[in-house]
């Protein structure tokens, strides 16, 4: 009969989850910053690999916490977000749309990062986790001032400079 499954073991696969994500979204951010023909728009995926990198970091700390070594596990949702991304760049290459298409990917991955962390900081408050909520809290709020900083970047420019190319 197999184990039940706890909290914990939930928890801790959903860790592994987005280890596994934020390691992809490091590869990928260099791309579409490269791709990215806006400026701000760059800057932006440039300052968010930066955060990424420390909030794998912060992942390995709560993996600490849990006493469990870092390690991913695959993550279809992300593998399936990046692929629409890569979609974009190759199909909108040097068009005036590239930048909103990279945009709204961009904001996708944010929105899966933002309703992964919102979980794992509620699990690991439930489990007494006070150091991995602290880890989480402040790659939620992260993630959130990303989504908002491109919301305002496609509000103030990008969506415009798309359109106005018909």
């Amino acid at each position: 009969m197999p184990q039940e499954k706890t909290l914990r073991d939930l928890f801790h696969d959903t860790l592994k989850d987005i280890y596994f994500a934020e390691k992809k979204i490091l590869s990928a951010l260099p791309k579409m910053a490269k791709s990215a023909q806006s400026q701000e728009l760059k800057a932006a995926f440039e300052k968010h690999e930066a955060e990424t990198e420390t909030q794998v970091e912060r992942l390995e700390g709560v993996f600490a916490e849990i006493e469990e070594s870092p390690r991913g596990k695959t993550c279809n949702a992300i593998m399936g977000i990046l692929e629409e991304g890569q979609e974009i760049m190759k199909e909108y290459k040097g068009m005036p749309a590239l930048d909103a298409g990279l945009l709204a990917a961009a904001q996708a991955v944010e929105h899966y990062e933002i309703a992964r962390y919102g979980t794992l900081r509620t699990w690991a408050s439930e489990l007494g986790l006070n150091q991995a909520v602290k880890l989480l809290d402040a790659t939620l709020a992260e993630e959130k001032m990303t989504n908002e900083a491109l919301s305002e970047l496609a509000e103030n420019g990008l969506n415009q400079h798309a359109e106005a190319a018909e």
